[in-house]
This record gives C-alpha cells, sequence and structure tokens, in this order.
C-alpha cells in the first residue's frame, strides 16, 4: 500500500531513477490517487471496511475460541457454518463463486433466533421451522450474531 502521495508514495526520498522498481503511476491506483492518506479519509474506503472488520472480529471472541459446527448447504458454492462460545452463537454463510448464489440453510435448531448481520448490524428475519433462505452476491458473505428474538423498536 503506497502510504502518501509524496514522492514515491512515501516510501523512499530517493531519487526516482535510483529505485529498484518504480512506484505505481497509474492515473487510479498510482500513489497519487490511491494511498492510505486518502483511504484514512474515505469512510467507504478498503482502508476503513478492513478496519470495521477486524473491530468485529476482535470484539467476538468465539471466531477464535468457540466451537465450530458445519452446516450442510443445499449449495455446493456456499459454505456455512456455527460458531459458539459459551451461550453465543455466531452464522457465517460464505458464498465461494464469482456468481450470486442463493441458499437454504436448516436452522430448525436456532427457531425463535433473529439473525443480526455483525458489520451494519441489521436484523434479518427471525428463525423458524422452514429452511433459511439468502442469496449472496459474488464472493459474498454474512456474519450473523444469532440473538433471542425480540420485538424491533
Amino acid at each position: 500500500m503506497q502510504w502518501n502521495a509524496d514522492r514515491n508514495g512515501g516510501f523512499s526520498q530517493a531519487d526516482f531513477a535510483q529505485l529498484y522498481l518504480p512506484p505505481l503511476m497509474d492515473p487510479v491506483y498510482g500513489f497519487q490517487a490511491c494511498n492510505v492518506s486518502a483511504q484514512r479519509r474515505n469512510e467507504s474506503s478498503m482502508l476503513q471496511w478492513l478496519r470495521r472488520f477486524i473491530a468485529v472480529r476482535k470484539r467476538y471472541p468465539v471466531f477464535g475460541e468457540g466451537s465450530f459446527d458445519a452446516l450442510d448447504a443445499a449449495n455446493p458454492s456456499v459454505f456455512a457454518f456455527v460458531r459458539t462460545l459459551d451461550d453465543h452463537d455466531v452464522l457465517c454463510v460464505n458464498n465461494l463463486s464469482r456468481f450470486a448464489q442463493p441458499v437454504e440453510l436448516d436452522l430448525r435448531k436456532y427457531a425463535g433466533t433473529t439473525p443480526v448481520e455483525m458489520l451494519g448490524r441489521v436484523h434479518f428475519p427471525a428463525i423458524g421451522e422452514l429452511p433459511y433462505l439468502l442469496t449472496l452476491g459474488p464472493h459474498g458473505f454474512y456474519w450473523f450474531t444469532l440473538d433471542p428474538a425480540a420485538p424491533r423498536a
């Protein structure tokens, strides 16, 4: 990652000709346009997204310490599993395909809970006795906490 828009992307003050390889000079992805300094100012940047992603991962120890239970997804392009630590369950659903994929999951074991997406805190429909239906974008994923069903305000 280029650090800033300064000379040589902030890596070196050496003359351009003395560098082992030249810095990327592309107008879109070159160091003048795409660098850490610019991404810190943009809430929609990849850097900010990754920071939010890591913060969620750190906030929930279930990812590193919890038990792992793979789910039988009806679609072979989707990998789904539940991590459990104490009484806290996290449902992870991953699309391994470059195309959008639907999936039906048997979540009857978790009936009565409400999946809450962990990055945006969006409440999804409560889990019942029927197969749970989701559609994932290309290489998309969901991380849900499975919270006891409660009326939404």
